[in-house]
């Protein structure tokens, strides 16, 4: 039988089941584009304004490791800069996950089997996932171009801007079906991918953020590098397309080559048999829990711990930044002069930073429906064990884990930066203290991951887009002049930005019970429904 036969069937399947799902994604990321374009026509008209802004941003170390370098002062190159990291990030997320969903996720269900016993062929559900995934990439990416020509921007870089996140999204669609035949469970699939995402960013943000010292090529290394490499609006560098697109191509082999030598439902890395008796630390739910989480955890601590390196590094070059730019000079001098505008540079820092341990928060939420779902739950609720003693076995990590990866995070930058302007004893309890205050903002969102785990279990994914507009509302909602009460709806927007501001208690006490109630009415739900359903 041809092995692509019934890819067409899937094609339309796929399409039909995440209809509602990748019409948002596509949405959202063309407006994000389109509309940070617009803002910024209306709020910058004259080059001269935008030749400011370019000005400060580009001897500013710190916003070029955070979003990527700028080129000029066109409205292209701005919108570029400002929305081309984050979303290839989003982008990136985004396939990944569609990815996962129909080709991993099938298998650990047993749909693909019954699949198989039909008229499909075995390659069928990695292709038509890919085509479906790389279409969606390719449609956002043809919408973003349309959007900003409609503005007036130059067509050549519209273009680029638009192929560069088709590009992104082929790359991540391919490497995400390569994870998918590597491991034999969606979790572990899905970390993985996502792992890949944050490796991207981390070189790319390296490579940008260390330019000055030698260390540019490592944003090469990169997909999301490339799109930056790319220079949309600013004599577009079109060969480095290839790149994204060779990659798709060498990670797609794979994948297909991997997925023909495999068992269906296995993976290429067999998980080890464990010993015949359980050790005495598996014989509670929170010793099985430390288990499960513990790989992660360890993998996050150390990924943002070279994030807060980074962080801490480049921190002494922005004390410089005033110098360059005298018309500022006043402004950060309101701060506290060029300390002000470093311990303004670690509030925005240790923020970002916060966004991306909330990731790693909900996803050990989640692992409260993964568990169920995958009916092992079901195994230890059979025994004398207590429904609230399973689900804080699992929610001591969401809850505690952030703690620890901001702490060590914080601990790294501040030394860092300590040990460059030779004060470690000073700078550590202050970048520590920046990055402590997030944790009641994590907690939030925490929260709602378990209200949605006990009240709707079929939604729970949806707290990934309550995390994306959080995020979004953070990085984009004042550039594109959303309302004050928008803004006010992530609390990460209350929490104060240390060590720029005065510590203030009341903020965080609110959170960490919004936190708490949230918790409690998870609890709460779980308690009064099935369990799987």
């Amino acid at each position: 039988m041809n092995t692509l036969v019934g890819t067409g069937h899937l094609i339309r399947l796929i399409a039909r089941r995440d209809r509602f799902r990748l019409s948002v994604w596509i949405l959202v990321l063309a407006s994000l584009a389109v509309g940070t374009a617009s803002a910024f026509l209306e709020l910058y008209p004259s080059e001269a304004e935008r030749q400011v802004l370019v000005n400060t941003i580009a001897s500013n170390p710190a916003i070029v490791a955070f979003l990527g370098p700028i080129r000029d002062a066109s409205i292209g190159s701005l919108t570029a800069w400002r929305v081309g990291v984050i979303g290839s990030v989003l982008v990136g997320v985004m396939t990944a996950m569609t990815m996962i969903r129909h080709t991993r996720e099938e298998e650990e269900t047993g749909r693909r089997e019954l699949l198989g016993a039909t008229v499909v062929g075995r390659n069928a559900p990695l292709t038509a996932s890919l085509i479906v995934t790389a279409s969606a990439g390719l449609i956002i990416g043809a919408l973003c171009a349309a959007g900003l020509i409609g503005l007036g921007l130059p067509t050549p870089g519209s273009i680029a801007f638009g192929l560069g996140y088709a590009a992104v999204a082929a790359g991540f669609a391919g490497l995400s079906g390569l994870a998918a035949q590597l491991t034999q469970g969606a979790g572990a699939a899905r970390g993985v991918a996502i792992g890949m995402i944050g490796a991207s960013f981390l070189l790319r943000l390296a490579g940008d953020g260390g330019s000055g010292s030698g260390l540019g090529w490592l944003s090469w290394l990169s997909p999301i590098g490339w799109f930056t490499q790319l220079r949309p609006f600013a004599e577009e560098r079109w060969p480095v397309l290839l790149l994204s697109f060779g990659l798709a191509l060498l990670t797609t082999f794979g994948a297909f080559w991997l997925g023909a030598h495999r068992d269906v439902g296995a993976g290429v890395i067999q998980p080890r048999p464990g010993p015949a008796s359980a050790s005495l630390s598996l014989r509670s739910p929170l010793g099985l829990a430390w288990r499960l989480h513990r790989p992660s955890l360890l993998g996050w601590t150390l990924g943002l711990s070279f994030v807060g390196a980074v962080y801490g590094s480049i921190a002494d070059s922005v004390r410089g930044f005033l110098g360059d730019n005298p018309q500022l000079t006043e402004l950060f001098e309101q701060l506290g002069g060029e300390a002000g505008i470093t311990e303004a540079y670690f509030a925005t820092a240790m923020g970002i930073l916060a966004l991306i341990v909330t990731a790693y928060a909900v996803r050990s939420a989640l692992r409260l429906t993964v568990e169920e779902e995958s009916l092992r739950a079901d195994s230890i609720l059979a025994t004398a064990t207590p429904r609230i003693r399973w689900v804080s076995s699992h929610l001591v990590f969401a809850v505690l884990g952030p703690v620890l990866i901001l702490a060590v995070a914080g601990v790294v930058a501040g030394a860092l930066y300590g040990s460059i302007i030779g004060d470690i004893g000073g700078q550590v309890p202050r970048v520590f203290g920046a990055a402590m205050i997030q944790v009641p903002a994590v907690w939030v969102v925490v929260g709602i991951a378990v209200a949605l785990f006990g009240l709707a279990p079929k939604y729970s994914d949806a707290i990934w887009g309550v995390l994306v507009a959080f995020f979004l509302l953070g990085q984009l909602g004042r550039i594109l002049q959303f309302p004050q009460w928008s803004l006010d709806l992530s609390p990460f927007s209350h929490i104060p930005a240390l060590p720029a501001d005065e510590l203030t208690i009341t903020p965080l006490v609110v959170l960490a019970a919004i936190a708490a109630v949230l918790v409690v009415i998870g609890l709460t739900g779980f308690q009064r429904r099935d369990v799987g359903v």
